[in-house]
């Protein structure tokens, strides 16, 4: 099948939202592990198309370097993937339109069953798998962090993680308590994650210097009992960066 457009008619967050979903040709009704794979500030569900994933995929099932997996990418707009508000609205922010909502819930509650009633899923923990970049590594990490009862593996990449609340997360929370409530390094401190996979890495050279708060994440995810890796590798936080560790992001969810 490759890669398909879905639409969710959101009640949660009262309009329809677009999801990319990669399905291998030949398993289109085996039960498979699922991978939501979350994109950026800017992006949405079509980052599957613009970095090849499926193509990517392919190549590594055919080698027998990874198991056959769906891979969801919903459109999650500019919004942290968090509930922000209990109703839909948008803010002109300093970086564009700030999407407000119950986006976490719409991922939770609604978007996971549509997937696991949709096609043919493994709808079980050890099945389901979340990661993003930047922004949507954020998201991943703060949402399956706080629900390890629905993940079994979390990819971080090149996440949008820092250290303190800023000028530029108030378009987003509406204080730093709400900040603390969302932020992975807050979320790792407080629990163990004995169950727990994690995948971290960010570029040497990212202009956003996440590797700050990353590193740290690590170390605690670490003293918590997670099986996390953390890795710096070359480049910047970029799409090209993404593509030159595909592969890698692959072989971690599902070799």
């Amino acid at each position: 099948m490759g890669l398909i457009t879905e639409k969710v008619k959101s009640n949660i967050l009262g309009k329809t939202m677009n999801l990319s979903v990669y399905c291998p040709d030949g398993y289109e009704k085996a039960d498979l592990p699922v991978l939501y794979f979350l994109h950026g500030r800017t992006g949405d569900e079509r980052l599957l198309q613009q970095l090849e994933m499926d193509a990517a995929a392919d190549a590594l099932i055919k080698a027998g370097e990874i198991k056959p997996l769906r891979i969801v990418c919903p459109n999650m707009d500019n919004s942290r993937g968090i509930n922000s508000a209990e109703q839909y609205w948008e803010l002109r922010g300093k970086h564009g339109v700030v999407h407000k909502g119950r986006y976490e819930d719409y991922l939770l509650d609604e978007l996971i069953p549509f997937v696991d009633g949709t096609f043919a899923t493994i709808q079980d923990r050890s099945a389901r798998y979340i990661g993003g970049i930047s922004s949507g590594g954020y998201t991943a990490l703060s949402i399956g962090l706080r629900h390890p009862e629905l993940f079994s593996k979390i990819g971080g990449h090149m996440p949008a993680v820092d250290l303190s609340y800023a000028e530029e997360d108030e378009c987003y929370f509406e204080d730093e308590a709400m900040w603390l409530q969302y932020d992975p390094v807050s979320i790792a401190r407080q629990s163990s994650f004995e169950n727990m996979q994690v995948f971290l890495d960010d570029g040497k050279d990212d202009e956003g210097q996440f590797y700050r708060a990353c590193g740290r994440l690590f170390r605690i995810l670490q003293r918590n009992g997670a099986d996390v890796q953390y890795h710096l590798f070359a480049g910047r936080h970029n799409g090209g960066y993404v593509l030159s560790n595909l592969d890698t992001y692959l072989r971690f969810y599902n070799g």
